[in-house]
This record gives structure tokens, sequence and C-alpha cells, in this order.
């Protein structure tokens, strides 16, 4: 990286981030008995710094449960390792980074697919992955679903939104050789009370389309039930519970991803 020198992650913070992540099998998975192909992943820093990772498997691709999980984790894993207990101080910087694990994530799935002697299109996924502190949003998106965040001022703002191609239903897919070209990188700044990632089963419900612009009333009441809660294992079920609810299911037929933080002053 270049440019000024790196933030210190501020391990003295006073803050820390409640997080609350599922994965759900789609109605119309539960009924051609197939598994769930979505997954997510994230993990927290000192200094109230955390990264997220949303990943949609095609429901085409024979793998793309696999591709997904395998995109998700090494993704987290190595902006962890490029962090290194540092921050970027500029927005190429932060592109730089969220670059840099998007490449080192389609190598893995690359991997994968090799050792399982399968092309690359069976682990079909897309991919959303965001850095978060308590002053920026970085993401990087490939294909559909979406990040928003929570100001400080209680407004959910998008930070990007779901990609279509030139044809109905066509996908970008973060296995495809042409990834990078694909990628829609995004910085946010401002005070960040809280952040949602989530799939592209969700974006009906969650986003005003075509615009992508979020709907305060469904991310409002889960920022809160995120906040009020420090049992991460409890409000997960209440998470899994409301996806699963008629209520949701009755709009949204595939799997469905999300993931909520809340940052929590001490």
């Amino acid at each position: 990286m270049t440019g000024l020198p790196p933030r210190e992650l501020a391990t003295s913070t006073k803050a820390h981030w409640h997080v609350a992540g599922v994965s759900v099998r789609g109605v119309s998975h539960v009924k051609r008995n197939q598994p769930c192909q979505d997954a997510h992943f994230w993990r927290e820093f000192p200094g109230a710094a955390m990264v997220v990772s949303v990943a949609d498997g095609a429901g085409s691709a024979s793998l793309s449960q696999l591709g997904a999980a395998r995109a998700a984790v090494s993704s987290v894993d190595w902006v962890a390792e490029l962090m290194n207990g540092q921050l970027p101080m500029l927005d190429e910087e932060w592109r730089q980074l969220l670059l840099a694990a998007l490449e080192t994530a389609h190598e893995s799935v690359t991997t994968v697919a090799e050792k399982r002697k399968v092309t690359t299109r069976e682990l079909a996924t897309t991919l959303i992955l965001a850095i978060v502190t308590l002053d920026t949003v970085a993401c990087v998106q490939v294909g559909d679903g979406a990040c928003v965040v929570l100001t400080e001022e209680g407004e959910v703002e998008s930070v990007t939104a779901p990609q279509r191609g030139e044809h109905l239903n066509e996908t970008f897919f973060f296995t495809a050789p042409n990834y990078q070209e694909a990628a829609q990188f995004s910085i946010w700044h401002g005070s960040v009370r809280g952040v949602a990632v989530f799939s592209d089963g969700l974006q009906m419900l969650a986003l005003k389309m075509p615009e992508g612009r979020p709907h305060p009333a469904f991310f409002m009441p889960l920022f809160d039930m995120v906040a009020a809660q420090e049992n991460t294992r409890e409000v997960e079920e209440e998470l899994r519970v409301f996806l699963q609810s008629d209520r949701i299911t009755a709009r949204a037929d595939d799997d469905l991803t999300l993931v909520v933080a809340s940052i929590h002053h001490l």
C-alpha cells in the first residue's frame, strides 16, 4: 500500500460489534432436496474493526455450496492477514486491500475445483466482502445481494447494490474469468452505527428496486434486535426464525443469508 502511513488499530477503543449471521435453505431448495448454497463468514478485530463476507452459490452449479463457503472464508481470512493490526488511510488503499482479498479467494476456489477435477463453473458463486470500522465501510461485490450501512443519525444507506447483466436473470459470478471487471468497489465514509450484508434472496424485500435503496422498515427492527442482545446464539436463532417465517418465505423462495452488525459502546 502507498500514500499516507496506515492507521494503527485503536486497541483501546471501548466498543465492539454485536453480530448475528445466518444462512437458511430456501423453500425451492427444500422442495428439490438441494442443500443451502449460501455461505457467510465474519471476524472482529481489536479497535472495533470487522470484516464480513456473504456468498451465494449458483443454483445450477453442482458444487456451488463449496464454492460459496470457500470464497466466504478465504476472503475474510486474507483481509485479516493483510490488515495485520493496521488500517488503510486512502480510498485507493482500501480498494487494493479488497482486490487482493478478491484475487486470493478466487485462487482458493480455483484450487478446490482443480482438486475435485471439475471446472470452476461447478463452484459458481457470487461474493460480497465488507470491511467495517467506526468511520468507514469498504466493500467489494461481484453479483447480486447488497451491503447497507446504518448511520449514527439513524439513516439506512446503500453501500453497494445488486448487479445484473444485460439480460433478464443474468447474474455475474465471482468464479467467472472476468470477475475483476464485474467487481463493484464502494468506500463509504461517515459515523457507522451498524451494517447489514445479505444475499439476493432478500433483495426484493429489503430494497426498493430497481434503484436498490434500502427499506428502513425492513432493517431497523433487525438492527435494534441485534443491538439489544449480547448472546450471539440467541439472536441468530431469532434471525433464523425471522428468515423462515411465512412473511419472508411467501415472497422469497431462494436460499437466504443475512448478517447484521450493530456497534456497542462500553
